[in-house]
């Protein structure tokens, strides 16, 4: 909630034109304005627009992994700075609602979690935008075998990302607190995964820079999983009024490498090239 409290929102027309924004005359900036709904319709939907085009992006990402296919990662690469320019017309418009409308209880929770929700959408385009990145780099038949571990998070990854949205659309607190309780699958896989790649690259240092590839694309994918937890607590929070108390199940930490381990980590920043 501390981003409410930047604002003075006491002072309707003044204050939001002192936020340098115009006010056209007769417009109404209390919350009782004809157009106060519309406003917050209006930001719904630029949110779930936002939430397809990620969907979408993260799906491009996988296929062009699964398909081994620079094409179409390049076009994800490209495609990125579409979500940039989404995540800033959410934010201006939240920012106006903030400024002009003076939205309580729910309206302000609303409000405010589009900030954020909006925010984190852009970062798990960023995230499969990275993930497209590394397709070039994966393009050698000598790689280590990971293919069904990397297929499966990324399914875990799209299903978290889908359900957490539906679950802001149609504020449904239940399936939101089920998408944040089940994040730990994909956790849980992810540690497999990289204890598995660890195991091949040590075995046979010829794989050390597919792994390294494969070892940064899977958590990728364990990162966009944590995002989509977050989208599930504000949807919480905005249908509740209150955060989930709870703490969030996580998977094992991972066993502690072996010296032998930790020497092959530290030198994958410098024999792979991003």
């Amino acid at each position: 909630m501390a981003l409410a409290h930047r604002f003075d929102l006491s002072g309707g027309a003044d204050a939001a034109a002192g936020m340098g924004y115009e006010v056209e005359a007769g417009v109404s900036l209390g919350r009782e304005g004809g157009s106060f709904e519309n406003d917050l319709q209006t930001l719904r939907a630029r949110l779930a627009e936002m939430g397809g085009f990620a969907e979408e992006q993260l799906a491009k990402a996988l296929n062009a992994v699964s398909a081994r296919d620079p094409a179409l990662a390049r076009l994800v690469v490209i495609r990125d700075s579409e979500l940039d320019r989404r995540e800033a017309a959410v934010e201006e418009l939240a920012l106006r609602t903030l400024a002009f409308r003076q939205p309580l209880a729910q309206d302000l929770r609303e409000t405010v979690a589009a900030l954020k929700i909006a925010s984190t959408l852009e970062r798990i385009g960023d995230l499969a935008k990275n993930i497209a990145r590394r397709v070039p780099a994966l393009l050698e038949e000598d790689r280590p075998r990971v293919d069904v571990g990397i297929a499966r998070m990324g399914r875990l990854a799209q299903a978290q990302l889908t359900d957490c949205l539906d679950a802001y659309g149609s504020e449904d607190a239940v399936k939101a607190k089920d998408v944040w309780a089940r994040d730990v699958e994909l956790d849980e896989l992810y540690n497999s995964l990289f204890r598995e790649l660890i195991s091949q690259m040590t075995q046979s240092p010829r794989l050390v820079s597919q792994g390294a590839h494969l070892m940064f694309l899977a958590k990728n994918l364990e990162r966009i999983g944590d995002h989509t937890t977050f989208v599930a607590e504000m949807t919480y929070y905005i249908v509740v009024g209150a955060p989930l108390s709870d703490e969030r199940p996580k998977g094992e930490p991972l066993v502690p490498l072996t010296e032998a381990d930790e020497d092959l980590v530290d030198t994958l920043g410098a024999r792979t090239k991003f």
